[in-house]
């Protein structure tokens, strides 16, 4: 039974990677950053930047996008238009579209389940969620949760709410959080924004100073007085993967947020 549960699990890892290579349904996942110019600038403490920004992350409960992603792999460089929805905190929805405005691929992803579908073979792929299939649907090696801050450019700092940062500094008009894990000696240091604190960069690096992930966040506006990102840069070091996201437009806490996905009945249904 072990060994046929483990053939299953590659068998999705395989076949949801060759359906997103097709179609560009990859990850996800941090520019200047429009200021205030009727704010004074306030240098804060790492208690209340951190604090600042929990409640600019929380307070985005809903949000909406549609824009290009740009995919370049080894194996591929390609980009595909894309809409989604978010709803904190447990769902994910996400479509790619082709020329035209034709629907090449849907998928819903919530912390339990997943479903993908294939629209040019009519086919859906359902099941339980794990860590290898969130993997291979977003290509990124990050949870569920931190996926969908990705989307809207934030950080999940709730376990730092309580613990002061390793380093702390203001370098010109930007506020520098690092962060090191005890445990594993790895290292991950934010960038931000002074007057709209926004994060701007990010950097992920392995107990060896090796960098894993490498990110940036630019063109920011204001959507429920937070700053959020039109364009994701994010580059996943350890598969020589770099993916871009390039919004058109956005929405956030808007009162009829809600997500529509049906598969046709005539679909053919495979379950994992």
């Amino acid at each position: 039974m072990t060994n046929k549960k483990n053939n299953k699990y590659t068998g999705i890892g395989f076949k949801i990677v060759l359906i997103l290579s097709m179609y560009v349904l990859i990850f996800l996942i941090p520019g200047c950053v429009p200021s205030r110019p009727t704010e004074e600038v306030e240098i804060l403490p790492a208690e209340r930047l951190v604090a600042k920004l929990e409640v600019n992350r929380r307070s985005i409960r809903s949000f909406e996008g549609t824009g290009t992603l740009f995919v370049r792999t080894p194996q591929m460089d390609n980009k595909a238009s894309f809409q989604i929805t978010l709803i904190k905190p447990d769902s994910i929805y996400l479509a790619i579209m082709g020329p035209f405005g034709i629907q090449l691929a849907e998928a819903l992803v919530t912390k339990d389940n997943f479903i993908f579908y294939d629209a040019l073979h009519n086919t859906a792929y359902e099941g339980e969620l794990t860590e290898d299939v969130l993997k291979n649907i977003f290509k990124i090696d990050l949870p569920f949760s931190d996926i969908i801050d990705a989307f809207v450019g934030s950080v999940n700092l709730t376990k730092h709410l309580y613990n002061p940062p390793t380093k702390y500094a203001v370098n010109y008009n930007k506020y520098v959080l690092t962060y090191v894990d005890s445990v594993t000696n790895s290292s991950t240091q934010y960038m931000i924004d002074i007057r709209s604190l926004g994060i701007t960069n990010f950097k992920t690096t392995d107990a060896s100073g090796k960098v894993i992930l490498d990110g940036k966040y630019s063109d920011f506006d204001y959507l429920q007085n937070v700053s959020i990102p039109y364009s994701i840069d994010v580059q996943d070091k350890r598969q020589d993967e770099d993916v871009t996201i390039k919004y058109k437009t956005m929405k956030a806490n808007e009162p009829d947020t809600y997500i529509s996905f049906s598969v046709p009945k005539d679909a053919t249904i495979i379950k994992w």
